[in-house]
C-alpha cells in the first residue's frame, strides 16, 4: 500500500515516514524545492516537489496513493506575514482533503495540535471533548490550526474517511529546524534562558507520535479526534530533567507574568517597527498563561498509543542537538 505524506521533511513528518516504511508501507512525500530530503531518500521515500497552496500540485502528488497523512504546517510563534500561515495551514488542508475526495483515498489522517483544543480553567488535563471556541486561540498559529481542524471535520461530515490526531509537544532526535519547543531546549542548555514563566506542557516522544499516526489510520474512527500525548510537566520540571541529563546546574529565575507580558508588548512594537523577529514572542508569553495539560487516555485505549517515558526522549533529543552542533557540549 502506498501512503502520501505532507510535511515529511519536518520533525514529526520525517518520523511518520520512518514509521510507515518500517511498517511496510511505500511512501510518497510532497516537499518544497528548498526542503532537506537526504534523510527521506535514505529511508526509501519517493519525493515529489510541489506547493501545498497549489491544488494542482497536491492532486498530482497524491495520485496513485491509497492512504494519506497531512502532517505539514507552518509552525511559528511569530510571523511577519500571517496571511501566508493561513494559506498553508487552512488553504493547504482544504487542498489535501479535496484531493483525497477526488482520488478516492481509503483513509487519511489529518495532523492537528492540542493547541486547537480547549483547556480547563482549573488546570486539570483537558480531553478531546473539552469545550473550545475560536476566541480561546492565542496567536495566528493556533487560530489557523483551529480553522483547519474545522475544515477536516466538515470533510468528515461530507463522507471523507478522515481521522484527526492532536499531538501535544513532541520531543526527540532529528528536530532540524528546530521547532519552538526544540528552541527552548537548545536555548536553556546554552544558558540563554536566565528567566522563565510558570507554565506547563504535555510531552511525548516524537516516535510515539509517529506510531500514533499509523494507529489512527488503522484503528481510528472516522471524524474522531485523538490526543497524542503522554506526560504533563511544568516548565520547571522539564528544566530539572534537562539538568539531570547533562549533569550540571543551569542558572534560571522564575519570573512574574505581567512584567514579562509588558516587556513582550514593548518588544512586539519594536519588532513591528523594524520588521525583525522579537526577542520575546508575545504569543509565546500569552500562551504561557495557561498550562497545556492533556489526557491521552482515549488514544491509549482505542488506538494503543505507546507511552514511552519522555525522559528518554529528552535524553535522545539532547544528545542529537549536541552531536549536530546546536548545543555547546563544553558548557
Amino acid at each position: 500500500m502506498k501512503a502520501f505524506v505532507t510535511g515529511a521533511s519536518g520533525f514529526v513528518g520525517c518520523h511518520v515516514v520512518y514509521a510507515l516504511v518500517k511498517s511496510g508501507y511505500r511512501v510518497r512525500a510532497l516537499v518544497r524545492r528548498n526542503s532537506r530530503i537526504s534523510h527521506l531518500v535514505e529511508a526509501g521515500c519517493e519525493i515529489v516537489y510541489g506547493d501545498l497552496r497549489s491544488q494542482r500540485d497536491v492532486l498530482a502528488a497524491m495520485k496513485g496513493c491509497q492512504v494519506g497523512f497531512h502532517v505539514a504546517a507552518d509552525y511559528r510563534l511569530w510571523v511577519p506575514d500571517p496571511e501566508t500561515m493561513y494559506e498553508v495551514n487552512v488553504g493547504g488542508t482544504k487542498n489535501v482533503l479535496h484531493a483525497a475526495v477526488v482520488l478516492g483515498l481509503d483513509r487519511i489522517v489529518y495532523t492537528s495540535t492540542v493547541g486547537a483544543l480547549g483547556t480547563t480553567k482549573n488546570g486539570t488535563p483537558a480531553t478531546e471533548e473539552t469545550p473550545v471556541s475560536f476566541s480561546d486561540m492565542v496567536g495566528h498559529y493556533k487560530k489557523s490550526k483551529f480553522l483547519a481542524e474545522r475544515v477536516a471535520e466538515e470533510f468528515a461530515r461530507k463522507g471523507l474517511p478522515v481521522i484527526i490526531v492532536n499531538p501535544s509537544t513532541p520531543v526527540g532526535p532529528e528536530d532540524w529546524k528546530p521547532t519552538p519547543t526544540g528552541e527552548i531546549i537548545v536555548d536553556f542548555l546554552n544558558g540563554r534562558i536566565p528567566g522563565y514563566l510558570d507554565t506547563g506542557l504535555n510531552l511525548i516522544d516524537v516516535r510515539d507520535v509517529a506510531q500514533g499516526h499509523i494507529l489512527a489510520l488503522e484503528k481510528g474512527n472516522v471524524g474522531e479526534k485523538y490526543i497524542l500525548g503522554n506526560e504533563n510537566l511544568t516548565l520547571e520540571n522539564i528544566f530539572d530533567m534537562l539538568e539531570r541529563i547533562v549533569g550540571t546546574k543551569i542558572f534560571r529565575v522564575k519570573l512574574p507574568y505581567y512584567p514579562v507580558l509588558l516587556g513582550a508588548y514593548i518588544n512586539a512594537g519594536i519588532s513591528k517597527l523594524f520588521s525583525v523577529e522579537p526577542l520575546i514572542p508575545l504569543d509565546g508569553v500569552r500562551m504561557a498563561r495557561k498550562q497545556m495539560f492533556f489526557n491521552a487516555a482515549k488514544a491509549v485505549k482505542e488506538l494503543g498509543l505507546p507511552q514511552t517515558p519522555v525522559g528518554g526522549a529528552l535524553k535522545d533529543a539532547v544528545e542529537w542537538y549536541i552531536n549536530n552542533g546546536y548545543i555547546n557540549s563544553h558548557r
